[in-house]
């Protein structure tokens, strides 16, 4: 990325609706180059507790509002009784092979052992005993910690490395499997871990990551009711536990079925990787993900996929772009009501094709009754968008895209 990406200009807070948090983003009005910003006016909501913050610069980077609020918080693994008991239980059996499932659960397995005067021991233990690896990331921080691996999977998913542990032969053996846990129903080691019971083994489960949902759940309600209203042009996940925390919010305020529709239709589920996109899999949910399942490339992937799915479109000789919460005429944003954004909306589906003031009455909020509603809000629209010509009126049927 370009060291001048960064403008005073972009760096602007931007005021959200009323019960959101601040969306931060290019002000209304500006005019940047489309590529250089791919995402200008777009909204992107991010849910990450880790690395959130730069997430959100790369996002803001690229010309994006960004509306963020954690779907998770990590329980401090010094003071989580599990996983000192798990430690404890592998050094004593002591384990004959262990499963290292990421590379940040090693380090901080590290850094918390040497609080509790464990550290030796269970590098001791790590150089003497078969080390499988989950990954390339894991097998680079198994390194870094002067160990060696005995194998590792070509990827993160877990059914390979079950297959290279089967084929060891693990029946009677102690496997000290590292997992993450994010409360029932959520532990991408959970194949693994079944699989080695099957066949025999004593598994000790090493709870390295453990999530909750964070303390004030406003927040992250918030922006789950802005996804189910389609407010905004895609969701980031980076984390598994995140989408789960995202389903259940939504089912516990009851938007479950709006949030999977919106998931599957307006709004696009950008997932890190396949791990992290699997609980929307299992769910039908259409999911984007990028080649590498690293941070960089998913925020490419996201400018890419957004940029296209909010192309614009050729209106009267101008590129009129529709966005979630934002309206673009020739590269320049605009403020406009959510009303007008409503009418563009419906008009922008069938570009050139006529709109009945039934179906423009429906697309405006609040559920009103009011044909006059639709010329009134029409008027408005125009004025707003200072190009009166792009919405032409057909007589007596409704309105339509001057393409």
């Amino acid at each position: 990325m370009a060291a001048d990406d960064t403008s005073p200009e972009i760096a602007q807070g931007f005021a959200s609706g009323p019960g959101l948090p601040a969306l931060r983003g290019v002000v209304p009005g500006s005019r940047r180059s489309p590529a250089r910003f791919p995402l200008l006016g777009r909204t992107i909501a991010v849910t990450a507790a880790r690395r959130a913050s730069e997430q959100c610069t790369l996002l803001e980077r690229r010309g994006a509002r960004v509306l963020h609020a954690p779907a998770m918080r990590m329980i401090p693994i010094a003071d989580d009784v599990l996983l000192r008991e798990a430690t404890e239980r592998a050094l004593a059996a002591p384990a004959d092979l262990m499963v290292l499932g990421t590379a940040p659960g090693l380090l901080w397995w590290m850094q918390v052992c040497e609080e509790w005067g464990l550290a030796a021991d269970l590098l001791d233990l790590m150089g003497r005993i078969p080390l499988y690896s989950r990954g390339p990331k894991t097998t680079g921080a198994i390194r870094a910690a002067g160990l060696h691996e005995h194998a590792s999977a070509a990827n993160e998913a877990s059914p390979g490395l079950l297959e290279m542990l089967l084929e060891r032969g693990v029946e009677g053996r102690t496997i000290c499997v590292q997992v993450q846990d994010a409360g029932p129903g959520w532990n991408p080691m959970s194949k693994v871990v079944k699989g080695l019971r099957d066949a025999g083994a004593e598994v000790v489960e090493v709870p390295v990551y453990r999530w909750e949902l964070p303390d004030d759940v406003g927040a992250l309600d918030d922006l789950v009711r802005e996804v189910a209203l389609r407010g905004v042009d895609g969701v980031t996940f980076t984390a598994a536990p995140a989408v789960n925390a995202v389903l259940e919010r939504a089912d516990a305020i009851g938007v479950y079925d709006d949030l999977l529709d919106s998931l599957d239709g307006a709004v696009a589920a950008l997932c890190v990787g396949p791990v992290t996109a699997r609980p929307l899999l299992e769910r039908g949910v259409q999911v984007s993900m990028p080649d590498r399942m690293r941070l960089g490339s998913l925020m490419r992937h996201t400018a890419e996929v957004i940029a296209e799915r909010t192309a614009p479109v050729e209106v009267a000789g101008h590129e009129l772009t529709v966005c979630a919460a934002s309206v673009l005429i020739d590269g320049r944003q605009l403020a406009v009501s959510p009303a007008q954004l409503g009418l563009l909306r419906a008009l922008s589906r069938r570009p050139g094709a006529c709109v009945s003031r039934e179906d423009l009455l429906a697309a405006l909020p609040g559920g009103g009754t009011d044909p006059h509603a639709v010329e009134t809000a029409m008027g408005r629209l125009r004025r707003a968008l200072g190009v009166p010509e792009l919405v032409a009126t057909v007589v007596k049927r409704g309105y339509r895209l001057n393409i």
